[in-house]
């Protein structure tokens, strides 16, 4: 049972009046009244995400950034379609990444796991900007890198219809 105390008067004794979802289902918001001096207010309930901790190569951790995945995505889709729309696919491709990363497995990930998730998603959602990542993170030194990764995109996608 949860505890709330009236911001009125500091009692601790109240009832709930109204439930309802709030914030597309992500919250529920709860209408209250005090027993004891009968003041009304709302309270919210939110699931508590535990914090996603990146493992990187050197053995460090530290928190996931979602600002770094942001920068990297940005980066391999200037110019693209998918940057021109305001943003709004941008911060939808990277909520998907980050709650694919949570389903991954657990609090704690490595860094190529995080890299290996932002390339697939972003081939799908834009193959050049796809590319563009894949230069970066894969570290291609030559043609024949650009070459492999367009063809293993080729292999992926429907040709475009005219």
């Amino acid at each position: 049972m949860e505890v709330v105390r009236c911001p009125g008067c500091g009692s601790y004794d109240d009832k709930v009046v109204d439930s309802r979802q709030a914030d597309d289902g992500s919250a529920i918001r709860r209408r209250r009244a005090c027993v004891q001096c009968e003041h009304r207010f709302t309270t919210f309930e939110r699931l508590e995400e535990s914090v996603l901790v990146v493992v990187k190569r050197s053995g460090d951790r530290q928190p996931f950034d979602r600002e770094k995945v942001a920068l990297g995505i940005r980066l391999a889709a200037k110019g693209r379609p998918m940057e021109a729309d305001g943003g709004e696919s941008l911060d939808a491709l990277i909520t998907t990444i980050e709650d694919a990363l949570r389903l991954e497995g657990g609090p704690e990930i490595t860094s190529a796991v995080v890299g290996k998730a932002v390339l697939e998603q972003l081939r799908e959602a834009d193959p050049v900007a796809g590319v563009r990542f894949a230069s970066v993170y894969l570290g291609f030194d030559d043609l024949g890198d650009f070459e492999r990764e367009v063809t293993m995109l080729s292999k992926r996608t429907e040709p475009k219809r005219h």
